[in-house]
Protein backbone atom coordinates (compact mmCIF):
# COMPACT_ATOMS: atom_id res chain seq x y z
CA UNK A 1 0.00 0.00 0.00
CA UNK A 2 1.44 3.21 -1.34
CA UNK A 3 0.87 6.00 1.47
CA UNK A 4 0.36 10.01 0.96
CA UNK A 5 2.27 12.63 1.93
CA UNK A 6 1.40 15.13 4.17
CA UNK A 7 2.17 18.90 4.11
CA UNK A 8 1.40 22.08 7.00
CA UNK A 9 0.50 24.10 4.18
CA UNK A 10 -2.72 22.07 3.10
CA UNK A 11 -6.03 22.21 5.45
CA UNK A 12 -6.36 19.26 7.65
CA UNK A 13 -8.49 16.57 6.03
CA UNK A 14 -10.32 14.34 8.93
CA UNK A 15 -11.11 12.26 5.66
CA UNK A 16 -8.32 10.87 4.72
CA UNK A 17 -7.52 10.16 8.75
CA UNK A 18 -10.64 8.18 8.57
CA UNK A 19 -9.52 5.82 5.89
CA UNK A 20 -5.92 5.79 6.58
CA UNK A 21 -6.53 5.15 10.51
CA UNK A 22 -7.83 0.98 10.52
CA UNK A 23 -3.81 0.44 9.25
CA UNK A 24 -1.51 2.80 11.27
CA UNK A 25 1.04 0.61 12.74
CA UNK A 26 0.45 2.69 15.94
CA UNK A 27 -3.58 1.66 16.54
CA UNK A 28 -2.76 -2.18 14.90
CA UNK A 29 0.02 -2.81 17.54
CA UNK A 30 -1.94 -1.14 20.12
CA UNK A 31 -5.14 -3.65 19.67
CA UNK A 32 -2.42 -6.64 19.17
CA UNK A 33 -1.29 -6.02 22.67
CA UNK A 34 -4.35 -5.23 24.44
CA UNK A 35 -5.67 -9.05 22.63
CA UNK A 36 -2.85 -10.54 23.90
CA UNK A 37 -2.86 -9.92 27.22
CA UNK A 38 -6.44 -9.91 27.55
CA UNK A 39 -6.18 -13.57 26.08
CA UNK A 40 -3.40 -14.18 28.38
CA UNK A 41 -4.85 -13.05 31.39
CA UNK A 42 -8.39 -14.60 30.87
CA UNK A 43 -6.67 -17.85 30.19
CA UNK A 44 -4.41 -17.64 33.05
CA UNK A 45 -7.42 -17.23 35.36
CA UNK A 46 -9.43 -20.19 33.50
CA UNK A 47 -5.52 -22.53 34.52
CA UNK A 48 -6.38 -21.11 38.47
CA UNK A 49 -3.38 -18.14 37.82
CA UNK A 50 -6.15 -15.90 39.57
CA UNK A 51 -3.31 -13.34 40.82
CA UNK A 52 -1.29 -12.72 37.93
CA UNK A 53 -1.00 -10.02 35.58
CA UNK A 54 -0.16 -10.26 31.81
CA UNK A 55 2.48 -7.39 32.27
CA UNK A 56 4.20 -9.20 34.50
CA UNK A 57 5.08 -11.81 31.79
CA UNK A 58 7.78 -9.75 30.77
CA UNK A 59 9.95 -10.16 34.48
CA UNK A 60 9.84 -13.63 34.76
CA UNK A 61 11.24 -14.32 31.21
CA UNK A 62 13.90 -12.25 32.11
CA UNK A 63 14.60 -14.65 35.15
CA UNK A 64 17.85 -17.35 34.87
CA UNK A 65 17.93 -20.45 35.83
CA UNK A 66 20.80 -19.67 38.35
CA UNK A 67 19.37 -16.95 39.46
CA UNK A 68 19.74 -12.95 39.05
CA UNK A 69 19.44 -9.90 40.90
CA UNK A 70 17.26 -7.24 41.12
CA UNK A 71 19.61 -4.95 39.53
CA UNK A 72 20.04 -6.88 36.83
CA UNK A 73 16.54 -7.94 36.17
CA UNK A 74 15.60 -3.76 36.38
CA UNK A 75 18.48 -3.21 33.59
CA UNK A 76 16.40 -6.02 31.62
CA UNK A 77 13.29 -5.18 31.93
CA UNK A 78 14.10 -1.39 31.46
CA UNK A 79 12.61 -0.11 34.87
CA UNK A 80 13.66 1.32 37.79
CA UNK A 81 15.11 -1.17 40.86
CA UNK A 82 12.47 0.58 43.16
CA UNK A 83 9.73 -0.53 40.71
CA UNK A 84 11.59 -3.98 39.94
CA UNK A 85 11.75 -4.67 43.99
CA UNK A 86 7.79 -3.92 44.41
CA UNK A 87 7.36 -6.14 41.39
CA UNK A 88 9.65 -8.88 42.45
CA UNK A 89 7.61 -9.08 46.69
CA UNK A 90 4.65 -8.98 44.58
CA UNK A 91 5.61 -12.56 42.57
CA UNK A 92 7.03 -13.59 45.40
CA UNK A 93 4.12 -12.91 47.91
CA UNK A 94 2.47 -15.22 45.06
CA UNK A 95 4.21 -18.17 45.22
CA UNK A 96 6.20 -17.20 41.38
CA UNK A 97 9.80 -16.98 42.59
CA UNK A 98 11.81 -16.98 45.81
CA UNK A 99 15.14 -14.90 46.74
CA UNK A 100 17.95 -15.74 48.80
CA UNK A 101 20.71 -13.21 49.98
CA UNK A 102 23.72 -13.12 48.37
CA UNK A 103 26.65 -14.91 50.52
CA UNK A 104 29.03 -12.00 48.81
CA UNK A 105 26.69 -8.84 49.17
CA UNK A 106 24.42 -9.05 52.15
CA UNK A 107 22.62 -6.11 50.81
CA UNK A 108 21.70 -7.67 47.39
CA UNK A 109 19.26 -10.79 46.78
CA UNK A 110 19.37 -13.78 44.06
CA UNK A 111 15.89 -14.09 43.01
CA UNK A 112 14.94 -17.78 41.22
CA UNK A 113 11.81 -19.35 39.41
CA UNK A 114 9.86 -22.04 41.47
CA UNK A 115 7.86 -24.45 40.42
CA UNK A 116 4.45 -22.32 40.49
CA UNK A 117 6.49 -19.84 38.16
CA UNK A 118 7.53 -22.58 35.99
CA UNK A 119 4.13 -24.08 35.69
CA UNK A 120 2.95 -20.49 35.02
CA UNK A 121 5.55 -20.17 32.55
CA UNK A 122 4.45 -23.64 30.67
CA UNK A 123 0.82 -21.93 30.98
CA UNK A 124 1.81 -18.91 28.81
CA UNK A 125 3.58 -20.56 26.78
CA UNK A 126 0.51 -22.93 25.98
CA UNK A 127 -1.59 -19.91 25.49
CA UNK A 128 0.61 -18.22 23.58
CA UNK A 129 0.10 -20.83 21.31
CA UNK A 130 -3.47 -21.15 20.97
CA UNK A 131 -3.07 -17.18 20.12
CA UNK A 132 -0.96 -18.49 17.15
CA UNK A 133 -3.09 -21.69 16.52
CA UNK A 134 -6.37 -18.92 16.37
CA UNK A 135 -3.83 -16.18 14.13
CA UNK A 136 -3.26 -19.18 11.73
CA UNK A 137 -7.04 -20.46 11.32
CA UNK A 138 -7.78 -16.51 10.20
CA UNK A 139 -4.80 -15.46 8.13
CA UNK A 140 -2.97 -18.75 6.85
CA UNK A 141 0.24 -20.16 7.89
CA UNK A 142 2.42 -19.12 5.97
CA UNK A 143 0.98 -15.11 6.34
CA UNK A 144 1.64 -15.54 10.69
CA UNK A 145 4.81 -17.16 10.32
CA UNK A 146 6.03 -14.16 8.05
CA UNK A 147 4.80 -11.59 9.87
CA UNK A 148 6.42 -12.51 13.03
CA UNK A 149 9.82 -13.07 11.12
CA UNK A 150 9.49 -9.87 9.59
CA UNK A 151 8.67 -8.00 13.71
CA UNK A 152 11.83 -10.27 14.76
CA UNK A 153 13.75 -8.39 12.12
CA UNK A 154 12.52 -4.92 12.47
CA UNK A 155 13.31 -5.68 16.59
CA UNK A 156 16.42 -6.89 15.88
CA UNK A 157 17.52 -4.45 13.51
CA UNK A 158 15.89 -1.10 15.37
CA UNK A 159 17.88 -2.78 18.66
CA UNK A 160 21.20 -2.08 16.97
CA UNK A 161 20.83 1.42 16.96
CA UNK A 162 18.65 1.79 19.68
CA UNK A 163 20.07 -1.04 22.35
CA UNK A 164 17.78 -3.49 24.03
CA UNK A 165 13.88 -2.60 23.66
CA UNK A 166 13.21 -3.70 27.01
CA UNK A 167 10.86 -0.83 28.91
CA UNK A 168 7.85 -2.57 30.68
CA UNK A 169 5.37 -0.63 31.95
CA UNK A 170 3.34 -2.30 34.76
CA UNK A 171 0.77 -1.34 37.45
CA UNK A 172 0.02 -3.34 40.07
Amino acid sequence: METEVLTAEKPFDFQFFYRIRERTLGRVMSKMKRFLGRYIEQRLIELGFTDFKASYIAFLGNLEEHGITNNELAKRAGVTKQAMSKIVKLLEDDGYIYTVKSERDSRSSQIFINERGKQLMVAVYNCTEEIRDKFHRIAGYEQVEQMIDTMVLLVREIEKDTGPLTGIHCSS
